[in-house]
């Protein structure tokens, strides 16, 4: 036998006895006895394991009109996703686009120019859109002191108006479009202009005296009066616009196609859920639907036409 045939024979042998041993009964009782036929359920996570589902809502509202509105809706979709749910406002439209480009949020409610700029510029993408009364559109409607004798816009040069935000389309880009159409800007007709950051506020704000005029989301006057009927009495409406495309309910272009679909299919039956329907009713919704891109092309050519945001 050379070297080479003794140095195999050691390995070997020193192999063997290593199996030899692990194999004795003074050495079994140590490795754990695994039953793969016995399930045992994972342990439930804890709430801080658990992903947050981060819902933000454009300042359409008021902070605490935010909260009052939207606060049975998150209760609604942390009940049925299992999942906390965190309700997010920011000051102004675009800071709420900013959230969305970023991810910071997983589902947004904004306003239709938000959309049409968010999609433009990074790819936000429609999810639903709520349906109110049979339709997806709303309006852009110019209200005054009930106590003004203001017929028209013409009526309010040299006065004092109300913007919501920078972004809206209702509150501030159609207005502006409408002055264009009669060869005027906001700077040279009005005496002086605000923002309000929420379309509630500026009703205030004309109900109350301190501006002679505003536009504002036809939806959100409409809430309005139902809430506080005695408002009829403050105000006026002198104009109202065509109809526009519904201010949509979106998601980031980052959001996993899984998660994307759940939020799309809890959203969209939501109205055949006795729980849900109750939601609805507070928040003034029929149900969310389905609406294509295209519905919020009257929005963009307006925009457009202003240069506003472009």
């Amino acid at each position: 036998m050379n070297w080479l045939q003794r140095g195999a024979t050691c390995v070997l042998t020193m192999l063997g006895a290593a199996l030899l041993v692990g194999c004795t009964p003074g050495t079994a009782s140590t490795l754990p006895f695994v039953d793969m036929n016995e399930r045992v359920a994972l342990p439930v996570a804890a709430p801080a394991e658990i992903a947050r589902l981060r819902v933000g809502v454009a300042a359409i509202l008021s902070p605490q009109g935010t909260v009052e509105s939207y606060s049975e809706l998150t209760d609604y979709l942390a009940a049925k996703l299992g999942r906390p749910v965190d309700l997010l406002q920011r000051r102004t439209y675009a800071e709420l686009n900013d959230m969305v480009e970023a991810s910071q949020v997983e589902l947004a409610f904004i306003c239709t120019n938000a959309y049409v700029v968010g999609n433009d510029q990074f790819g936000m993408e429609l999810l639903l859109a709520p349906e109110i009364n049979g339709e997806s559109v709303y309006y852009s409607q110019l209200i005054v002191p009930a106590d003004s004798e203001a017929q028209t816009m013409a009526d309010l040069r040299g006065r004092v108006f109300a913007f919501t935000d920078p972004m809206s389309f209702t509150g501030r880009i159609y207005p502006v479009y409408t002055l264009q159409q009669m060869g005027e800007t906001p700077e040279h007709f009005f005496q002086r202009t605000f923002y309000t950051y929420s379309h509630d506020r500026a009703i205030e704000a004309v109900a109350d005296g301190v501006a002679d005029g505003a536009a504002v989301d036809s939806l959100v006057l409409d809430y309005a009066l139902q809430r506080d009927p005695g408002l009829a009495e403050r105000i006026r409406i002198i104009h109202m616009s065509e109809a526009f495309g519904i201010p949509p309910v979106v998601v980031p272009a980052t959001l996993p196609p899984r998660q994307k679909a759940q939020l799309y299919d809890l959203l969209r039956t939501m109205h055949e859920d006795s729980e849900g329907r109750v939601v609805l009713d507070e928040l003034g919704i029929d149900r969310f639907v389905e609406v294509d891109d295209g519905a919020y092309d009257g929005v963009r050519a307006i925009v457009h036409a202003t240069g506003i945001g472009e």
